[in-house]
């Protein structure tokens, strides 16, 4: 990991494969990309709870968080640090999790929904409460979104609703 300045890179995996979604089985597309993921992050939120022994940081109220073009906007993400195997906390982050009005954003993509969680030992991304993804015109609606960060192929679960929007044709 690159330390603790890494907060909307993983948050924002979330969106890193979210285009790569598909009903069943998955098929990858070009999906949300990261393309500077050493660029600085900038993280912004009504108040910020550090509790080392827990090895948390919790940003709450209009938490924004951004990286190049990437900007994620929550009401509230907890970031979860790794323990070492003597107890200790660790440098390298477990697990994010953002929660109420979740919203990705990059130059042509959009997912949102009411909950995100990464969890960087699986390179997993699931996502869910009224899931919609948006690239262009097309849009891809459900229950839960499950996204292997490796792969880049999703699924999305529940009653999945799809609009594409054809493209147009000059004549």
């Amino acid at each position: 990991m690159r330390g603790r300045n890494w907060v909307l890179a993983a948050v924002v995996a979330v969106a890193q494969t979210a285009g790569a979604v598909a009903q069943t089985g998955g098929a990858t597309t070009g999906g949300f990309r990261n393309d500077d993921p050493d660029a600085p992050v900038e993280v912004t939120a009504e108040r910020l709870d550090l509790e080392r022994d827990a090895g948390t940081a919790l940003f709450t109220g209009n938490v924004v968080a951004v990286q190049g073009d990437m900007r994620l906007t929550a009401d509230w993400v907890l970031v979860e640090y790794m323990l070492n195997p003597d107890g200790t906390l660790g440098e390298d982050i477990d697990r994010i999790t953002a929660r109420d009005n979740v919203l990705l954003v990059t130059p042509e993509e959009a997912a949102e929904g009411n909950e995100a969680i990464y969890t960087l030992r699986t390179n997993e991304v699931v996502m869910t409460g009224d899931v919609i993804l948006t690239q262009g015109g097309n849009t891809v609606a459900g229950d839960r979104l499950v996204v292997d960060m490796e792969t880049g192929i999703g699924e999305v679960q529940g009653r999945v609703r799809t609009v594409l929007q054809p493209e147009r044709t000059q004549e």
